[in-house]
């Protein structure tokens, strides 16, 4: 028996995370505070261009392990767990046997882009907006519904299994809880509102599957799960380290993040900077549609109360860049040298950089797009190019904020941050001078875990409510703007024409 140290003697709610990489599983005690993590990585598969697969079966391996890891690191048993919270990696789709447990296929991964063609056959003579009314998504590879249609499509026999009742559909999260709450032995078949609101086929405002999409895109109804809030318990675990322990949330890991950042007020946004970068602000009960290149989106939804709506807007190259000037230019040794590096110099001595590399995202949506670095003289030295590196993120982000307030009419009143590159505090004082609001970064790093086990805390009653986890939650640092406004107007001014020039490079490859 391992001590737990100064976190006591519990009670805990433990968080898995289900992620594209790997899965871990964190356990966390009443102030919020992390005890132990466990996590493991998968294999990535790519069978052929563009194509991205997990195997479920190691995933749910992984999973187990974890959650026995990081009960084992803790020193507790399951009698001091009161609850256990899912989220994951969104979009990921899954099919498998409910007779067997077994796989019909690998799950694919968000990132796949094998439904291209199937997606602009479905958008017919729609397009990408064919189904955006009701499910506040644009017709794209990335959502899971034309995922199942391709399995259905394409794996032998499964349709008919399919209709048949013997199969079900699931993204990671409904395939975790099904397990954890039995498999095959009466395991619970549900997903929560996050998440089914990323396949394309739930109606927004019913929060139920929609069945005009359904048969558009011809999809059996007896795959899908039961949709349910994202705090409630679905069942209990049957078997492993937390055996008896209530199944009680589960978020998509960018709803978790903007959960566990507390955002519960209409305008309070949060903007997680990875390879790239996912911004999600709250836009209260009514969901707002997008008319500039924002996916609408369920926020969460707490057991019975009304569900909280976002928009999300996605960057595609944020982190990336940083390890482009480090890999391919050698401009710097390590990622952490290019803020010392851009510290070095006043300003971006005039050169502005558009990291289009494949194309620009939010609020875009350019694929002609390329990479440009404009505005370059002689004066223009590799610290000015750094500083022009990170100010392309703090730029994208002001642009999506722009986007965000112009179809919500909802001001920012702040940005919480989170991910690898909140380190760099430069970064963190240009994004607060850039969007003129303040920047705050969390005690606790691991938002996405602490949303799964705020919202399953919720559910089993071990928090009261949204103001207790507001309580909870501890802020390591704050910026607030020190640019004036005609700097800032100026400078944007220089970033969108060097966005202008970026795009229509490609020529039309059709």
């Amino acid at each position: 028996m391992t001590n737990t140290g100064s976190h006591g003697t519990g009670p805990f709610i433990a968080a898995i995370d289900q992620g594209t990489t790997s899965s871990r599983c964190i356990v966390f005690d009443r102030d919020g505070r992390i005890v132990s993590v466990d996590q493991k990585e998968h294999e990535q598969i790519f069978p052929k261009p563009g194509w991205v697969e997990h195997d479920a079966k190691e995933i749910w391996t992984n999973v187990q392990e974890v959650v026995a890891g990081a009960v084992e690191k803790a020193g507790i048993t399951a009698a001091d767990v009161k609850a256990i919270g899912i989220t994951n990696q969104r979009e990921t789709t899954l099919m498998w046997d409910k007779n067997t447990g077994e796989p019909v296929y690998n799950a694919i991964v968000w990132q796949d882009t094998r439904t291209d063609a199937l997606c602009k056959e479905l958008g017919r003579n729609v397009g990408q907006d064919r189904f955006r009314r009701e499910t506040g998504l644009p017709l794209a590879s990335y959502f899971s519904g034309p995922k199942v249609r391709w399995l259905l499509d394409n794996v032998e026999g499964l349709r008919e299994r399919a209709e048949a009742g013997d199969i079900l559909f699931g993204t990671m999260d409904s395939w975790v809880i099904w397990n954890l709450t039995g498999g095959v032995n009466g395991g619970v078949h549900v997903t929560d509102v996050t998440n089914a609101s990323r396949t394309l086929l739930m109606n927004l405002r019913s929060l139920e599957w929609d069945e005009r999409i359904l048969s558009s895109m011809e999809i059996p109804a007896a795959v899908l799960p039961e949709i349910r809030s994202s705090a409630e318990v679905y069942g209990t675990a049957q078997g492993g380290a937390l055996a008896g322990v209530p199944v009680a949330s589960a978020l998509g890991d960018q709803q978790a993040a903007l959960f566990g950042q507390t955002c519960y007020d209409k305008g309070e946004a949060k903007s997680t900077y990875g390879t790239g970068t996912f911004m999600l602000m709250n836009t209260g009960d009514e969901p707002v549609q997008s008319y500039n290149g924002l996916l609408t989106t369920v926020g969460y939804r707490i057991g019975d109360e009304k569900p909280v709506y976002a928009l999300e807007g996605s960057i595609a190259v944020t982190g990336s860049l940083v390890q482009w000037m480090r890999d391919q230019m050698g401009l710097i040794k390590s990622a952490a040298e290019i803020e010392t590096l851009a510290s070095s110099v006043e300003d971006n001595g005039g050169a502005y950089f558009v990291p289009a590399f494949s194309g620009l995202f939010a609020p875009y949506w350019r694929s002609d797009a390329r990479g440009v670095i404009a505005g370059l003289t002689r004066y223009v030295t590799k610290a000015h190019i750094a500083r022009a590196v990170l100010e392309a993120t703090a730029w994208q982000t002001r642009e999506i904020t722009d986007a965000m307030t112009k179809d919500s009419g909802v001001e920012l009143t702040a940005l919480k941050v989170d991910g690898g590159m909140t380190s760099n505090n430069l970064l963190m004082q240009t994004l607060s001078d850039f969007l003129d609001a303040p920047v705050v970064r969390p005690m606790v790093a691991e938002t996405t875990c602490l949303g799964a086990a705020y919202a399953a805390g919720l559910a089993v009653g071990f928090w009261p409510d949204t103001d207790a986890l507001r309580a909870n939650w501890r802020r390591a640092a704050e910026w607030t703007p020190r640019m004036d406004a005609d700097t800032r107007d100026r400078e944007y001014k220089s970033w969108l024409k060097a966005v202008e020039r970026t795009m229509g490079w490609i020529e039309d490859e059709e």
